[in-house]
This record gives C-alpha cells, sequence and structure tokens, in this order.
C-alpha cells in the first residue's frame, strides 16, 4: 500500500513538499501519480513521474508550480509545491500505476492521502 504525507496548513504562496512511501513493496519500476480530492468535488489527477523518474506530467491547473521528483533508493517519490493557492486546498493522494496516465481507472493501491490547507 501506498501512503502520503507532508500535507498541512500553509498560507498562500507558500510551499510544501509530500512524499509517498510504499509501505508493503519497492517504487522501483513502477510510475507513481498524485491526485487531490477537495470536499464534494471528484478526485482528479494532478501529477505523474515515470519509473525512472525521466519524465513527469503535470496538470494544467498545477504545472510549472508542482515538481515530481523520486529517489528510489529511499523508496519514496515527492511533489514539491510551490505558489500554493486557496484551490489547491485537498486531501492528495499517491497511486502506482504500470505507465503515466491521467485517469483514476489506470491506477491501483489507494492508501490514506494527506491533507492540504492554503489559508491566510
Amino acid at each position: 500500500q501506498l501512503q502520503a504525507s507532508g500535507g498541512g496548513l500553509v498560507q498562500p504562496g507558500g510551499s510544501l513538499r509530500l512524499s509517498c512511501v510504499g509501505s508493503t513493496f519497492t517504487l522501483d519500476y513502477i510510475a507513481i501519480g498524485w491526485f487531490r480530492q477537495a470536499p464534494e468535488k471528484e478526485r482528479e489527477w494532478v501529477s505523474c513521474i515515470s519509473e525512472s523518474g525521466g519524465s513527469s506530467y503535470y496538470a494544467d491547473s498545477v504545472k510549472g508550480r508542482f515538481t515530481a521528483s523520486r529517489d528510489n533508493t529511499a523508496n519514496t517519490v515527492y511533489l514539491q509545491m510551490n505558489s500554493l493557492k486557496p484551490e489547491d486546498t485537498a486531501v492528495y493522494y499517491c497511486s502506482r500505476t504500470p505507465s503515466c496516465k491521467t485517469s483514476l481507472r489506470d491506477y491501483l493501491d489507494w492508501g490514506q492521502g494527506t491533507q492540504v490547507t492554503v489559508s491566510s
């Protein structure tokens, strides 16, 4: 199962770094996607990083502000979030996929998410 962490309360314009760790398996050779779900909204795709870390993809709403990275030696994938906006407020989840896609149905092993709140 995958576990996301690192969320919290931050002011607009601030930064957070989320982490995703595989508790029961290694993340090597697995593409990892990030999703978020705001209250009363559907879960939406945010980003995906390839198994090697050589490619990463972003939703238009976060492009230029969020950066995905990974450290396979630490079995961890990161999502660096800068210039945060109130509309980024949501529960963030990480999940695995055979290859980066934007559809929720292509992802497996949804673990517990982490709350990100952007507010002054």
